[in-house]
């Protein structure tokens, strides 16, 4: 196909929609904020352990985007590479499950690296599938449609965590560990093969772009375009710094384990749930608003919901509001996926989009290294000594923001 009609526009539009509706039931079962850590701290994971999750989950599949990236920009047709990174991810959900089916002492140091290995698959093809769901996004939708699919995708993608968060709550809840998490990752593997039929039917055309024959070729291509494109630079520094923000809801999990142990074991889903809330009221709400918000107001108050999480831990012993940041977390991450995935449509062409994508996935390496030192700065010195410094890396982010000067 060398063109896109109007009907062929309307079928990709619900092709993405199909797949955001279906990821969206499987996201609670697999939620990286609340279950994965919960997983791992229950299978005897510490401070080190939690810190390397979110590294892999946040920053170092983000980072390796940019090796696949150099491969795939020179595929003009990129849908096949699309669905082999979203068949692994259901292969390593399903091998999850399999672990805990078949294991009898869940706790164990063997038991937390081989789940850090099938989540290492997971996250590591995921970043494989984005480069090819970034380009297609691009060239697929048409531009007058971008922010009511960024917008639309929220409200589904919230409506339908919602309904996955209630069932994951009641799987928690009625079911002891591991049989728990054998459940969650079977339910999330098969609704994630039903999200992957979607992408089976899109209609796709060819990429263009400038063609690069080896990998240092294709650094020299990034080289120059953060060079010469001042928006691109400002937006890879605000993933470096902003971007830390969606790390730090799976230290809130440790937090919660160390200091409110009572009641932490009953609370686990109530977290997810309060999330979800807080995803599902924000996305309705930009959708509702999809015409008039500006991507530079929502990196503001991205920063604005990043500084206040710390500040209630550090200020409040109360654990209901404690619990509240969670509510916070599912706003902050739903404003900063519109906005950071807006922006990076806006400011690329068809020409460069695959490039751009492997660009964002090393701007993730900060946050990824933030991640890991995370988890030694909590084991050494504790949890406000974190919270300084997650507080002290957002400010930065205002600088960044102000720059990037987004109109859109």
């Amino acid at each position: 196909m060398t063109e896109l009609t109007e009907s062929t526009l309307r079928h990709n539009y619900w092709c993405f929609l199909w797949h955001t509706g279906f990821l969206a039931l499987a996201s609670s079962f697999m939620d990286v904020d609340t279950v994965m850590p919960s997983m791992v701290a229950e299978a005897g994971g510490g401070a080190f352990h939690i810190g390397l999750l979110v590294t892999i989950m946040l920053g170092g599949s983000s980072v390796s985007q940019i090796l696949f990236a150099s491969y795939l920009h020179n595929r003009r047709y990129k849908k096949k590479f699309l669905l082999l990174g979203i068949n692994l991810r259901i292969l390593a959900l399903a091998g999850l499950a399999g672990l805990f089916f078949t294991l009898e002492d869940f706790a164990g140091g063997e038991c937390v690296w081989l789940i850090l290995a099938l989540v290492s698959l997971f996250s590591f093809s995921g970043a494989f599938a984005n480069i090819s769901y970034v380009d297609m996004m691009g060239k697929l939708v048409s531009k007058d449609r971008r922010k009511s699919l960024l917008s639309l995708k929220q409200v589904i993608y919230s409506l339908g965590i919602l309904v996955s968060a209630i069932a994951a709550y009641r799987v928690i809840s009625l079911y002891e560990v591991p049989k728990t998490y054998e459940l969650l990752f079977l339910f999330a593997s098969l609704f994630l093969l039903t999200a992957s039929f979607g992408f089976w039917r899109l209609h796709e055309i060819a990429s263009t772009g400038e063609p690069t024959r080896r990998f240092m070729d294709f650094m020299r291509v990034i080289k120059r375009e953060v060079r010469e494109n001042r928006q691109l630079r400002n937006y890879l520094l605000i993933i470096s710094t902003l971007g830390d923000a969606l790390g730090i809801m799976a230290f809130l999990v440790l937090y919660a384990k160390e200091n409110f142990l009572p009641m932490y074991d009953m609370q686990v889903g109530r977290m997810l749930i309060l999330k979800i809330i807080g995803a599902v009221i924000t996305g309705s709400a930009l959708f509702y608003f999809s015409k008039r918000f500006r991507y530079g107001i929502l990196l503001y108050i991205t920063a604005g919901l990043a500084l206040s999480i710390p500040l209630l831990v550090i200020f409040s012993a109360s654990y209901t509001l404690f619990l509240f940041t969670f509510f916070i977390g599912g706003v902050l991450s739903a404003v900063y996926i519109v906005s950071m995935d807006g922006i990076l449509l806006e400011i690329s062409t068809m020409k460069n989009r695959a490039i751009y994508a492997g660009a964002a996935g090393a701007g993730s390496i900060i946050p990824a290294s933030f991640s890991m030192f995370s988890g030694w700065l909590i084991h050494a010195h504790g949890f406000n000594a974190f919270f300084m410094l997650f507080m002290a890396i957002i400010l930065c982010s205002l600088v960044f923001i102000k720059k990037l000067n987004c109109r859109k």
